[in-house]
């Protein structure tokens, strides 16, 4: 069965906010590299906001992250633009 544009829509705002909520984190390693000292680790505070950041775009071992937004973005712009 096809896939409407109400059940496309619905799917796009779910995994919105799911990397809304996954986007969290990225802005506390933000903030933990931004409130450093001369006295902090800035490599490894800087290597967990890389590990975040790709967390959160790839979904890590169990998630679809933001490449799920990507693809079910892309979903409803195709069934929502009239070009099947």
């Amino acid at each position: 069965m096809a896939k409407s544009a109400e059940d496309a829509r619905k799917e796009l705002d779910h995994e919105f906010r799911q990397f809304r909520e996954a986007f969290g984190r990225v802005l506390t390693a933000v903030s933990d590299v931004d409130k450093a000292t001369a006295l902090d680790d800035v490599f490894g505070l800087l290597s967990v906001l890389e590990e975040v950041v790709n967390d959160v775009r790839t979904g890590g071992v169990f998630g679809s992250g933001a490449k799920g937004h990507r693809e079910a973005r892309e979903d409803y712009l195709r069934l929502t633009s009239g070009t099947h």
